[in-house]
């Protein structure tokens, strides 16, 4: 009899049936009782306590933390699994080596599990997850969790994770703080766009100047004591190639040319105009420059310039952080936007050939598909092989700004020796994805290593053997931290800050000769495959300590981060109402109090009229209330009550007919529900046309002199007088008389009467404020 196995029976091990397709789900034995409480105990009391998580992507090292932590797996649906294998986003991984783990043969592999999780798996298929790591940030929609759900991604992240957000962002670092990206990110710009694509072709042709100067002071052997040496040396050299030499006036243009940036840095041009030199025929310029820097010719008589030329590159020292590192070549390298795994990436050292790769593009959004770089033509070398660093550091708030910097990191390195005069992938990349394609050179020094990978400690020790071990940490490691600091800084406020959510980061650097650190790029979702020996023993650990951050200090605030070293801790910030660019104003009108409002019409000064002369005005009023309310509109708002101001004119017809004094001088308003009608009576008289077109009164027919002005004020008409409160006035009336002879003014800024302190066009806006 075969022994039962205590595993759970997978398809491979039976045998397949003709017609029948095999399934990669495991299949499980049989279950007895006494387990079954126990997985149901295990399950309760996991959900509980809110300890159900779902891992998508190859992360044994995650479930099997998260399970000795009491945690159950909740599996993703076969529909949501099939979508994670075929999805691929550009912008999601930066280096997701992990995944291709995932895959043997086009099969999925299949995880050795026991029965007691894959029972307990299929138990908390219903139930809510609480905890998600996945390998796509657009796998968990993050708007539909909960505050409490956790996940390991931020949204918005390409803000500073993609090479066009990092180029765009870093230029506003001056608002964040006071530093100078030129002097830890090489200079970068959009070759999609126009006004970018102008601003590298100038900073192109000024580093071709620069390196020019360079080529001369680097390779003249001239001095105070050997110039005759030089001379006689240059003399015999043009004697055997004539053909061979080139003008010395394309250092005096890369000279003047020079010193035109140096006087827009220092604001020479501000207050006098400075020519650009035009003489400077830039395609012959770049033409000569080629010649000399990658061909070896040389230049007629350009020993007599090393003196001017070591002066500006003195000058040129101080303003320009990055000439160190700029070389002779001026090679720049050319990266798509949003692609990972060096994916793309070429290097070249002529601007025609830049400027073709995104002309021949023909793809519609070029702006955020080529990013162009300078390269760093002088890093630190190991053994004459060119390496870059690979730095994770963790994000757990965004507000206040929370950032953890692990203490462990490793080099990788190109399979060929580093050399600026060959721009192949397999020198100049140092991606892993790339460089294993490749086979190390022969000519490649010994002491690299087989597998192109250092660990920091291994690093560390070749810095103490050549006498530098002190600034690893005094100048790499602070220099790193600063960078990133800075880099998310300039993002913050562009990525969505929820408060259950975190991200490990990997930042790609290249060291310098002086072992200043240079930020290159930095990815989401950093590999996590255990290709060599070193990443077999840094990446269980870091996602070891990254669960230590995020879920042991949840209970524990002093317990260990492990290798995570918090660098960065902001003040938190209150997060406005409002965000955005519309500085729109919102308000409401200031009302004053309701007695004083009742008292300034009440008390006003009455005319002769009588009472009986009043109720017959307010009635005459009441009747056309409907016409005044045209006369305060716009043109459009009168257009679209048009159909209302017919039905309105048909009822003000049934008005009794008014004196020839009420026609000729009437002057009606209406604002909020309210009506005011203005009656002014008076005396004909030659002068008094223009006063009353002064006072509004176009439609009368006969001028008048207003003696007194009588108003009346009624609630809107369309309440009835039955549906209205009780306690409500009905109207309020009265009279002011006018003194005569009354000034005339244009704009009627004076008050008609001392008690009535509001100028004539006002007291339409007085009915407004009233209740």
């Amino acid at each position: 009899m075969q022994p039962v196995s205590e595993g759970p029976i997978t398809d491979e091990e039976v045998p397949a049936v003709k017609g029948r397709s095999r399934s990669s789900m495991p299949r499980l034995p049989p279950i007895n009782a006494e387990r079954m409480r126990m997985a149901k105990a295990l399950v309760e009391k996991a959900v509980k306590l809110k300890k159900v998580f779902t891992v998508v992507g190859p992360y044994p090292v995650i479930r099997q933390e998260l399970r000795a932590r009491g945690w159950v797996e909740r599996p993703l649906s076969s529909t949501a699994q099939k979508a994670h294998r075929c999805h691929g986003n550009e912008m999601d991984c930066g280096d997701d080596e992990g995944l291709r783990a995932e895959r043997d043969d086009g099969a999925v592999k299949v995880e050795k599990i026991d029965d007691m999780q894959a029972l307990m798996s299929r138990m908390v298929r219903k139930e809510t997850t609480h905890f998600f790591w996945t390998s796509r940030r657009d796998e968990i929609d993050c708007r539909l969790l909960q505050h409490d759900q956790i996940i390991n991604h931020y949204a918005n992240a390409a803000a500073f994770a993609t090479k066009v957000g990092l180029c765009l962002n870093l230029r506003n670092l001056r608002w964040f703080d006071a530093a100078d990206p030129d002097t830890f990110f090489p200079r970068c710009y959009r070759l999609g766009a126009a006004d970018e694509k102008q601003a590298f072709i100038e900073d192109f042709r000024r580093t071709a100047c620069t390196s020019l100067l360079q080529h001369v002071v680097e390779l003249s052997s001239y001095s105070r004591a050997g110039a005759k040496e030089e001379e006689l040396r240059l003399s015999e050299d043009l004697c055997e190639h004539k053909h061979q030499f080139i003008s010395a006036g394309v250092i005096d243009a890369a000279l003047r040319v020079c010193q035109q940036y140096l006087s827009v840095l220092e604001h020479c041009d501000i207050d006098i105009t400075i020519e650009t030199p035009r003489d400077v025929n830039w395609g012959a310029f770049l033409q000569d420059y080629y010649k000399v820097v990658h061909d070896g010719v040389s230049i007629r008589g350009g020993g007599v310039f090393v003196e001017r030329c070591q002066a500006m590159l003195r000058k040129l020292w101080e303003v320009c952080p990055q000439l160190g590192t700029d070389g002779l070549n001026n090679i720049w390298i050319i990266k798509p936007g949003a692609m990972s795994r060096g994916r793309g990436i070429m290097c070249k050292d002529r601007l025609d050939e830049i400027l073709a790769v995104v002309d021949n593009d023909k793809s519609l959004n070029k702006e955020r598909k080529w990013v162009v770089q300078k390269y760093l033509e002088r890093p630190l070398l190991i053994h004459g092989t060119k390496f870059d660093l690979r730095q994770w550091f963790l994000v757990t708030d965004w507000n206040p700004l929370t950032v953890w910097f692990y203490k462990e990191c490793y080099l990788r390195f190109s399979t060929q020796p580093f050399s600026t005069k060959i721009l192949d992938s397999s020198v100049h990349l140092c991606n892993n994805s790339i460089q294993k394609h490749f086979e190390p050179a022969r000519d490649r020094h010994p002491l690299v290593p087989e597998d192109n990978m250092w660990s920091c400690s291994q690093f560390r020790a070749f810095l103490h053997q050549q006498g530098r071990s002190a600034e690893w940490d005094s100048v790499t490691v602070p220099g790193m931290q600063k960078a990133i600091i800075r880099a998310l800084q300039t993002a913050q406020e562009q990525v969505e800050p929820r408060k259950g959510s975190f991200e490990l980061y990997g930042a790609d650097f290249m060291l310098g000769r002086d072992l200043r650190p240079w930020l290159l790029e930095i990815n989401v979702c950093p590999t996590m495959s255990q290709s060599t020996a070193v990443t077999a023993h840094l990446c269980p650990a870091v996602q070891i300590d990254t669960l230590k951050v995020v879920l042991d200090r949840r209970t524990d605030a002093n317990a260990h981060t492990g290798g995570f070293q918090l660098i960065c801790k902001q003040v938190p910030v209150e997060v406005p109402y409002s965000l955005g660019v519309n500085l729109a104003v919102e308000g409401a009108p200031l009302r004053p109090p309701r007695a004083c409002r009742q008292t300034a019409l009440t008390n006003l000064p009455h005319s002769d009229l009588t009472s009986q002369q009043l109720k017959e005005e307010h009635r005459s009023s009441s009747l056309e209330s409907y016409k005044v309310s045209d006369s305060c509109q716009s043109g459009k708002k009168r257009k679209s009550k048009k159909k209302r101001g017919n039905k309105k004119r048909q009822m003000a017809s049934t008005s009794p007919e008014k004196g020839p004094e009420q026609r000729g001088g009437d002057h009606k308003a209406s604002c909020a529900g309210r009506s005011l009608r203005c009656t002014v009576y008076g005396q004909s008289s030659g002068e008094s046309k223009r006063i009353s077109q002064c006072l509004g009164l176009h439609d009368s027919k006969t001028a008048l002199i207003p003696l007194n002005l009588s108003f009346s004020l009624s609630p809107h008409h369309s309440t009835l007088p039955s549906q209205r409160p009780l306690g409500q006035r009905s109207h309020i009336s009265g009279s002011i008389p006018l003194p005569t002879p009354i000034q005339h003014h244009n704009r009627m800024s004076a008050p008609l009467h001392p008690r009535l302190r509001l100028p004539l066009p006002s007291l339409e806006v007085l009915p407004y404020h009233l209740m």
